[in-house]
């Protein structure tokens, strides 16, 4: 299988839900829209953002399903979904379930309850899965920061080149340059990197990056548009402001409780995706006005993605 290396934006949608906490998949064509007109090229779907380890299987099928009607008449845009990470039977499913949709690739998280103890054994872990569905693209997400397992990740290159024909590359959603930038070399840029880390896009291009899975994509492509196209130019000044607005609406997630502040900002768009689930905290009802002050005194208007 030939490995394409993505350039450009590949957002992490929101799972939507409605007032009860249930799925409510009558938004995702609308998502699709939003993410499409904005220069987005992919969607990495039931990942952290989407809530994928708190949805079941189930759910993450219709997902899934809801995803690609969205898409079906635009065939160049990249769907990946996350397998989940704790039961390989499961993530089998899921892959396979995939596949048949036609989706671009697939993704699989290391184990986090029951750990690989060694690089081996989650190279061994992907491969269960991988050999399944030949025919679909297949990432390693490294998220540690959410799993536990710190291992490098130019080891598993290394463990898995040669073994895996479906192998596309990793989701590389930490900060380790060095590390990063090993895999980027490795057999001569064979493998496609995905940056992970929104707020350090811009150091992820001087290394070399070309794409990037995020979830602020959802709500502030343009920022990172223009953050990109003023890399390419060479005028690092202008780029590093622009990543510092970045930090700086990112850094309302924290204020405003975590993950679930992203859902905020696609209600600011007017989107609404509901809340997260459980164990996840959401924003009281009655901070939101004094949050949307906050993103107003960003000027996230000058910036922000918009509705077709």
């Amino acid at each position: 299988m030939r490995i394409e290396h993505i350039v450009g934006l590949v957002a992490a949608p929101f799972t939507p839900m409605d007032p009860s906490g249930k799925l409510n998949l009558s938004v995702i064509s609308r998502y699709f829209d939003l993410l499409r007109s904005n220069g987005v090229n992919g969607a990495f779907i039931c990942g952290s953002t989407g809530e994928g380890v708190s949805l079941t299987t189930r759910e993450r099928m219709l997902v899934a399903e809801a995803w690609a009607a969205a898409a079906k008449d635009a065939p160049d845009f990249k769907i990946m979904t996350l397998l989940g990470g704790t039961s390989l039977a499961e993530c089998t499913d899921l892959a396979l379930h995939a596949q048949s949709l036609g989706f671009y690739g697939v993704s699989f998280t290391a184990p986090y309850y029951f750990k690989p103890p060694d690089v081996q054994a989650l190279a061994d872990s992907c491969a269960a899965i991988a050999e399944a569905v030949p025919d679909t693209r297949f990432y390693y997400y490294h998220i540690p920061v959410l799993t536990g397992v710190y291992f490098s990740m130019l080891p598993l290159l290394k463990a898995i080149d040669g073994n895996l024909p479906n192998f596309a590359g990793i989701k590389y959603t930490h900060e380790d340059f060095m590390d990063y930038l090993s895999c980027l070399h490795f057999q001569d840029g064979k493998y496609d990197l995905l940056w992970g880390r929104d707020e350090n896009w811009v150091a992820a291009l001087a290394l070399g990056a070309k794409g990037a899975v995020g979830s602020t994509f959802n709500y502030a492509a343009p920022l990172y548009h223009r953050m990109t196209e003023a890399f390419q130019r060479g005028d690092l000044e202008q780029a590093r402001r622009l990543q510092q607005q970045s930090i700086d609406m990112i850094r309302l997630l924290g204020k405003y409780g975590g993950i679930s502040t992203g859902k905020a900002f696609m209600k600011v768009l007017g989107l609404d995706c509901g809340a997260f689930r459980l164990p996840v905290k959401n924003m009281p009802d009655d901070q939101f006005k004094r949050f949307e002050e906050d993103v107003e005194n960003l000027g996230f208007r000058d910036y922000c993605s918009r509705l077709p």
